[in-house]
């Protein structure tokens, strides 16, 4: 049965709530379980990486579910998985459960991230209220960190990191009930006789437009997980104190509130390729500025607020874009398509901060590569061809 636009889109707000929130304050962990385990900070960042590579992985296969079978079955599952995850970090006393628990957490996201939720929710909302609707959605994520993370940071300085990770996965079952909100939303037998899901793949490979947002794509991730993993221990590293890195999280999911739906807003007044390249250029400038200047608590506030503008507002002119040139049907897999390439600048964004902070005994190297990288994906998306694909404008003639 099909649930009504709205019913959809605060279903998947909420899922996103929890599930985004939960898994964007894991970097208040990283301290506290590697000194617990006696493994270098490495160990820990390449757990992290290991999940964001598995949710990349497989997100085009759980889109490719939800848009033929629907959403209500995929997002129940994925959230079985989320909180086993959970739950195998909670009990770790090693690497070895720490990397099952990330195994389980980056294929619960798979179903559980933005790639379902977002799809869900384009094909439900209405042509001319779509990315408004995606922007709306992709701020759930975005309030999710900023009431998630003091959540979860306030388990964790009460009861200890083991103890924090088991509040978080029963907290996450909320997610199980929220999933029959979005039920019934596959693309419909008719879209999917017109074009089969190879077929789609096919056309989207072979366009450019699709091959530079999958390459700007890259950046996001890369930039987007290397912080949220690592700015707690650069700052506490740096004399800050834990409280501050923190709210620092949340304000960049609260400013991301406003950022997100701003985001969605400009993609309906403006072409939604430029409004990506002024973001991507916007982070390398907040990158620049933060080293520069000298780091205090309320610099450091200023700047989460400050990225937080920017942090997740890629994702609903992402996807907005991938619908507007290929149309709905589809989306959810297109995008898992995309996100792939996210995640595996997630991956490197988590291990390699780790890594070169074991080599070198700084984060110096990590934030040159964050500002290079978004001058990239800036110029990688003014190139972008967004017309819909000519198939679309037949059946808008014939309608």
């Amino acid at each position: 049965m099909k649930r009504s636009y709205l019913t959809v889109l605060i279903c998947a707000a909420t899922l996103l709530t929890v599930s985004v929130g939960i898994r964007q304050g894991l970097g208040l962990f990283l301290k506290p379980i590697s000194l617990d385990l006696g493994v270098g900070r490495e160990v820990f960042a390449f757990a992290m990486a290991l999940q964001n590579l598995l949710w990349g992985a497989a997100a085009p296969f759980a889109g490719g579910i939800a848009d033929k079978y629907g959403t209500g079955r995929t997002l129940a599952v994925s959230a079985l998985f989320y909180a086993a995850g959970l739950y195998a970090m909670a009990i770790s006393t090693g690497s070895g459960e720490l990397f099952l628990g990330s195994i389980l957490l980056g294929l619960g996201l798979s179903g559980l991230g933005f790639s379902v939720a977002l799809g869900a929710v384009g094909r439900a909302a209405p042509p001319e209220k779509r990315s408004m609707a995606l922007g709306i959605c992709a701020a759930g994520g975005s309030f999710g960190q900023f009431i998630m993370v003091p959540y979860g940071e306030y388990f964790l300085s009460s009861l200890g990191w083991s103890s924090a990770l088991m509040v978080l996965a029963a907290t996450s079952l909320i997610m199980v009930p929220l999933s029959a909100g979005v039920a019934g939303q596959q693309a419909s037998a008719a879209d999917q006789d017109k074009q089969s899901l190879m077929a789609a793949l096919k056309e989207a490979a072979g366009h450019r437009g699709f091959q530079l947002l999958t390459a700007g794509f890259f950046v996001c991730g890369f930039q987007v997980v290397f912080v949220a993993v690592h700015l707690p221990s650069y700052l506490a590293d740096l004399g800050i104190e834990s409280w501050v890195a923190a709210w620092c999280l949340a304000l960049v999911g609260l400013f991301n509130i406003i950022g997100s739906y701003s985001a969605g807003v400009l993609g309906s007044k403006f072409r939604k390729k430029y409004v990506l390249a002024w973001i991507y250029l916007g982070r390398s400038l907040v990158f620049l500025v933060f080293i520069l200047m000298p780091l205090t608590s309320t610099s450091a506030l200023v700047f989460a607020s400050a990225l937080g503008l920017l942090w997740l507002s890629t994702i609903p002119l992402t996807s907005g874009l991938i619908a507007q040139v290929f149309g709905p049907t589809y989306m959810s897999m297109l995008y898992g398509v995309v996100f792939f390439s996210h995640q595996v600048g997630s991956f490197l964004g988590a291990w390699l901060g780790g890594y070169f902070f074991d080599v070198f005994g700084s984060y110096d190297a990590m934030w040159v590569i964050c500002i290079g990288l978004g001058f990239f994906a800036a110029a990688m998306h003014y190139p972008i061809t967004d017309q819909p694909m000519t198939r679309l404008s037949a059946k808008g003639a014939a309608a």
